[in-house]
């Protein structure tokens, strides 16, 4: 199901804080990742946007609400409403997170872990083949940071991941800031843990910088992509056949926009001298867009929509 799907290169997560300085460093901004709950069920000024930004960047869609793992029905509406925002923005794959958000008749409003189980497997693979029916694109599934072990485990996290994959025959998004921040609050080696991964499924990469609240290392995207993250993708990289491209996130503490060009540009030449497809042809990283960016609206400016 890649057939076709290109290799996107180095991007960011579009925030809205710092949207003016994303579309102003567009030529060094390969593709946008939007995330697809800012835009789902909002006024028609958010889709504008929206769509607005597919004609300026290669775009994929992000989820956080799918809740894979919740023993129920998927939720319809939220369905149909994602499928929208994908076919607007002509999404090269969407993703969501291996975990539950809410259980029947309440929401978490936090990415929960699951039960490493058989039946937890069955129950993700189930909604994960069901979403990736419906959005017609690459579904990607991506392992989380948590900080409690659900009880009843048969099975570690890289088995429970990979037996999620293999079950619901989708694709990895691989968050090795995620993986860093297990393996120090869970107390396991990062490197045997990718080893143990399906990582010929990973056609995403997630990069970003963690923070420490007491003893716990937290996935707070707040910080830069520290020297470990990177050399974590320097490990990986040899291996992801399947690999589309590799997405700076950045949700606090926003720094100047040349910091975070700074840090896509460290990622492309891992990529380059580390990544077969690249190390072996040559090859050069697709160009950015162009494009001046036009908003559709009527008189309406780019500082409306950012």
């Amino acid at each position: 199901m890649l057939q076709g799907v290109p290799f996107l290169g180095a991007g960011l997560g579009f925030r809205r804080e710092i949207g003016k300085e994303i579309l102003s460093a567009s030529q060094q901004v390969n593709f946008l990742e939007l995330i697809a709950d800012q835009y789902i069920d909002r006024p028609g000024i958010r889709e504008q946007e929206a769509a607005d930004l597919a004609t300026r960047f290669p775009v994929v869609l992000h989820g956080v609400d799918f809740s894979v793992g919740t023993d129920c029905p998927l939720d319809e509406t939220y369905l149909r409403s994602f499928c929208r925002i994908a076919d607007l923005t002509k999404a090269h794959w969407v993703s969501d997170h291996l975990c539950l958000t809410r259980i029947p008749g309440n929401s978490l409003g936090q990415l929960t872990p699951l039960s490493f189980t058989d039946e937890t497997v069955r129950i993700a693979a189930k909604h994960i083949s069901e979403i990736a029916n419906a959005v017609g694109r690459p579904f990607l599934i991506e392992n989380i940071s948590y900080y409690f072990t659900m009880p009843a485990a048969v099975m570690t996290e890289a088995e429970f991941i990979t037996a999620v994959v293999r079950e619901a025959n989708c694709w990895l998004l691989l968050d090795l800031a995620n993986v860093m921040n297990n393996a120090a609050n869970q107390g396991y080696d990062a490197r045997l843990f990718l080893d143990q991964l399906p990582l010929d499924r990973v056609v995403q990469i997630h990069l970003a910088g963690s923070s420490y609240s007491g003893p716990l290392l937290i996935d707070s995207h707040s910080h830069p992509v520290p020297d470990q993250v990177f050399e974590l993708l320097k490990y990986v990289a040899p291996r992801m056949p399947s690999l589309r491209g590799v997405l700076l996130e950045r949700d606090q503490n926003f720094p100047p926009i040349e910091e975070l060009v700074a840090e896509l540009e460290v990622t492309r030449q891992i990529l380059k001298t580390h990544w077969a497809p690249y190390y072996y042809a040559g090859a050069e990283f697709p160009p950015a867009p162009d494009k001046e960016f036009t908003p559709r609206a009527k008189n309406a400016a780019a500082s409306d929509y950012v």
